[in-house]
């Protein structure tokens, strides 16, 4: 397992935090919830990337064509 993925997510969910905070308490919820968006689907790509390799793996290690 890389843990250098989990430190990239946790990295993401901070930085969204913070802005989707900061957004909300200026008074521009909707680009808060943009902010929100765009962060779900950068770690829900990275996170199919990483399901596509283990299921490539398991292809390979099973001899599956």
């Amino acid at each position: 397992m890389n843990v250098d993925l989990i430190f990239k997510i946790a990295g993401i969910g901070i930085v969204v935090g913070i802005l989707h905070t900061v957004l909300a308490k200026v008074g521009k919820e909707e680009y808060a919830y943009i902010v929100t968006l765009a962060g779900v689907v950068i770690v829900l790509t990275m996170v199919l990337n990483l399901i596509s390799k283990l299921f490539d793996s398991v292809k390979t290690i099973f001899q599956l064509y």
